[in-house]
């Protein structure tokens, strides 16, 4: 039976493993792989990054090796970002496009001077702890915890830098269907999630979901479901010619 690939993108300070638990909870057609950024999980010992195309250019070459299915691309937060920017690497370096883009959880490229204002500069600390704390995504407990802030916090340093420092181009249109998921109580507005219509020449829609910033945990099972819809048509097309 023919498969679907699903590439999943991190949010800022996270590693690619966040998205393990859906390995289980996907149909057998869609294979999850999680993209692992450098400087995290296990990728731990590689110097972080930056410089958002430079990453997605590094990751599209990685990815471009192994990517012998139809695949899709997904991305929570930062991870939406990146996930758009390898879509242009990957078809830069002669792939196809994606067969649905999932933008989650952050505004469109074209419309982040607000979004990430402030975010251009390195943050210290105690601001990127402050950051984590209005997200509501970490416990207390965790953030006191030092050694493992030790550990946080300078990747945090850098995904923050990678949003603040990133500029849209001006390039041809992406042709793949865009979807994107919101938080309703997230701070990406209505208009900077529709921002996203502006990615692509093809399909776009949008899915408002309850919750905050990190409503893919708080509504995972209504999460993967929008995945599964969107991902379904294009299984049972690639399906059919298949067989024909």
């Amino acid at each position: 039976m023919p498969q679907l690939t699903l590439l999943c993108l991190p949010y800022s300070g996270a590693s690619a493993m966040v998205y393990s638990r859906w390995r289980r909870k996907l149909p057998q057609w869609l294979t999850l792989q999680p993209v692992e950024l450098p400087g995290r999980g296990a990728r731990y010992g590689e110097s972080l990054h930056t410089d958002m195309r430079r990453l997605a250019l590094q990751l599209a070459h990685e990815q471009k090796a192994t990517l012998k299915t139809p695949y899709a691309l997904f991305g929570h937060s930062m991870g939406a970002l990146l996930a758009c920017e390898m879509a242009h690497a990957l078809r830069a370096l002669g792939c196809p496009e994606p067969v649905v883009l999932f933008a989650s959880g952050t505004a469109a490229p074209t419309l982040r001077a607000d979004y990430d204002r402030g975010f251009a500069q390195p943050r210290s600390d105690a601001e990127l702890i402050e950051q984590l704390r209005t997200l509501n995504g970490t416990s207390e407990e965790i953030l006191a915890n030092e050694e493992l802030m030790s550990l946080t916090l300078p990747v945090l340093r850098a995904d923050f830098l990678l949003c603040g420092r990133f500029t849209p181009i001006q390039r041809p249109l992406l042709k793949c269907p865009v979807h994107v998921l919101g938080g309703k109580a997230d701070r990406a507005t209505t208009e900077q999630l529709i921002g996203w219509s502006q990615e692509t020449l093809g399909s776009f829609s949008v899915d408002m979901l309850a919750g905050g910033h990190f409503f893919i945990h708080e509504q995972e099972a209504r999460v993967l479901r929008v995945i599964k819809d969107q991902l379904e048509v294009h299984h049972r097309r690639h399906s059919v010619a298949a067989v024909g």
